[in-house]
């Protein structure tokens, strides 16, 4: 079967299977530069990171990839609460293809994300921030912009919701 060929290796080990140590020294690095860049960051000890950005949250997620790579994933949860219509799926998706990396998407509950991933062994500083600082920024730009055309709440919106 074609599935097998791409999940499993030469020797028939699960290629998807990323050793715990490779997941540990990737965690340690992202924490590692958090600690240095965003003091006030948020470790849920798993290998989830969360920081606040203007309006917006972003979690850092380190996950298995294959025998040899981790990935590091950032999403924002955008607006949670909007009517989701043909007009909102058009803006999104032309969105898009016109961002230079990252990409809206929906999740069960129909909350807008924005993420983006890249691998973990080759994670730098520069890459990290970089990325972290351009996620937050484009779900703080947009967030506005989808409430406006389809209701619901921004990320600190349900944070102070919360604190009421």
């Amino acid at each position: 079967m074609a599935d097998d060929i791409f999940f499993k290796g030469d020797d028939n080990t699960n290629l998807t299977d990323t050793p715990p140590q490779l997941i540990s020294e990737t965690i340690n690095k992202v924490e590692a530069i958090l600690k240095d860049h965003y003091p006030d960051y948020l470790s849920f000890g798993n290998g989830t990171f969360t920081i606040s950005r203007g309006s917006s949250h972003v979690m850092i997620i380190v996950r298995p990839y294959t025998q040899n790579e981790t990935c590091v994933e950032y999403i924002a949860n955008v607006v949670t609460g909007a009517k989701i219509t043909s007009e909102l799926m058009r803006f999104l998706l032309r969105k898009n293809s016109e961002l230079h990396f990252g990409s809206f998407g929906l999740i069960f509950d129909d909350t807008i994300t924005f993420s983006h991933t890249i691998t973990g062994s080759s994670l730098t500083k520069d890459q990290l921030v970089i990325t972290l600082n351009s996620i937050a920024v484009i779900s703080d730009y947009y967030d506005d912009i989808i409430v406006d055309l389809a209701g619901g709440k921004r990320a600190s919106d349900l944070v102070e919701d919360l604190e009421n």
